[in-house]
């Protein structure tokens, strides 16, 4: 097959790259592969069964149109400082342009036009008070709440609007590598498989947008055919459970509290990521079989609970060289723990060091959202660094959110994020290869959902040949 480009993954990187192509006229013919399924496919079969049953050959919830945003708590975060290191590469005013323009694609599409965090100014400082006197940092970000099923109706209508425009999908497709010009630094294609035969889909531009999950095959394609890439950061963590009147205040306030610390005593960055009130724990399965915690957000349906992710930030240096893998191996430790499912934890029992039992969470005030997560030790998988920064770090959130520390606070592991492969490129996103563009989570630059829709839209503006 021959086309003009080829966008590999329909995260929200990839399908906004073929919108804003779409909305600049170009003509080029785009095709995009999926390894997942259309978004009106995908049913996570949890609902029905209330466990994971670990579907083949792709996880429902992390796979397919819209990626791992569809079933997610499809939150928008309008601030450049929030979402990756986007702005260091193409400036702070730029990025936030680009994300102004981007949340008017995300209304066009039926957006919830309600943005969060904005209507109380003087709550927020008095949050913000604490906070200092905590010893981290209030990120402000308006936020707008897509919801998770309202989410999936917006790219349900996305993809529509794709597939009317002549964007040619191929869904469980897979792309098995690159067709690259090592001796030249081209990028000729990819070759892609259907799951039965192979086939190469040579274009003048490969756009690789392949989310979390691609992070390590990214990797290691940069790895064999040294295109220019340098090892990043990983997160490690867990995602924590307490009761709505815990979070009462910060929810009616601010709906996600973004805070940063660097609590001693070893000063890695910490912070607070993914907050939803009245949300539910979620599992997630990697294609390694890697079961990862996961929180969504409703907009209709609540639960008693808010949960939010506390993640540590691991930066390594040489010689070392695999901190996905790293990341990898502590979600499998505590995966072997809980026999293939997530753990749980009391907050009280880490600190008086013996493991929670299925009784215990019984009586307690929180019942956990994610009832076949399996009641353990998660001291026992997580490495002593992340623990100690993570122990530390929810204190000083007491200060901030009284209560949050309490005895029955639940902590679920592994909560991991891989973000490892930083891809070397300029503003116009060239990266050492030509005709190769990677893009969103898997770059290396964003993280979340607005920071790779608005890299791709700046994407699609240089394919349309509209770029500033």
């Amino acid at each position: 097959m021959n086309t003009d480009v080829v966008i590999v993954g329909a995260g929200p990187a990839g399908i906004f790259t073929a919108i804003e192509m779409l909305r600049n006229g170009c003509k080029d013919k785009i095709v995009l592969i999926e390894k997942g399924s259309p978004i009106e496919k995908r049913h996570c079969p949890k609902d029905k069964t209330k466990k994971c049953v670990n579907c083949k050959p792709n996880c429902h919830i992390t796979t397919g149109f819209s990626g791992a945003g569809a079933f997610s708590d499809g939150k928008l975060s309008l601030s450049y400082e929030v979402g990756g290191d986007l702005p260091s590469l193409l400036g702070e005013d730029f990025t936030q342009d680009l994300i102004d323009y981007t949340d008017t694609i995300y209304l066009d599409f039926g957006a919830d036009t309600h943005i969060e965090g904005v209507s109380n100014p003087e709550a927020v400082k008095t949050i913000r008070k604490r906070a200092i006197k905590a010893g981290l940092k209030l990120v402000d970000c308006p936020i707008r709440h897509l919801g998770t099923e309202k989410a999936q109706q917006l790219y349900y209508d996305i993809e529509k609007y794709l597939q009317e425009n002549g964007v040619e999908m191929y869904f469980q497709h897979e792309c098995v590598t690159l067709l690259l010009d090592d001796e030249n630094a081209v990028c000729k294609g990819v070759r892609v498989s259907d799951g039965k035969q192979e086939f190469d889909i040579f274009a003048k531009h490969t756009v690789i947008a392949a989310g979390r999950r691609g992070a390590d095959w990214l990797e290691k394609i940069c790895a064999s055919h040294n295109i220019a890439h340098q090892p990043g950061t990983v997160d490690i963590g867990v995602r924590v459970e307490v009761r709505n009147e815990v979070m009462e205040t910060v929810n009616e306030v601010l709906y996600e509290s973004k805070l940063i610390g660097y609590p001693q005593p070893f000063r890695n960055k910490v912070r607070t990521f993914c907050q939803n009130p009245g949300g539910f724990v979620s599992q997630e399965n990697y294609d390694n079989g890697l079961a990862v915690v996961n929180g969504h957000s409703y907009k209709e349906k609540k639960s008693q609970n808010t949960n939010l992710a506390i993640l540590c930030s691991h930066n390594f240096s040489v010689p070392f060289n695999q901190p996905i893998e790293y990341a990898q191996k502590v979600g499998e430790l505590t995966n072997m723990l809980a026999n293939g499912h997530i753990l749980v934890q009391r907050f009280g029992d880490i600190l008086d060091g013996k493991r929670t039992w299925e009784k215990e969470l019984s009586q307690s005030n929180v019942k956990p959202t994610l009832p076949d997560a399996v009641a353990g030790d998660i001291t026992a998988a997580m490495p002593y660094r992340s623990m100690t920064n993570i122990v530390n770090f929810i204190h000083a959130m007491d200060e901030v959110v009284p209560g949050f520390a309490s005895h029955e606070t639940l902590l679920y592991s592994p909560e991991l994020k891989f973000y490892s492969n930083r891809i070397r490129m300029d503003k116009q996103l060239n990266t050492s290869v030509k005709g190769l563009y990677c893009l969103g989570d898997s770059s290396g630059w964003t993280r979340g959902l607005m920071m790779a829709s608005a890299m791709g839209v700046h994407m699609g503006r240089i394919l349309a040949g509209v770029a500033e």
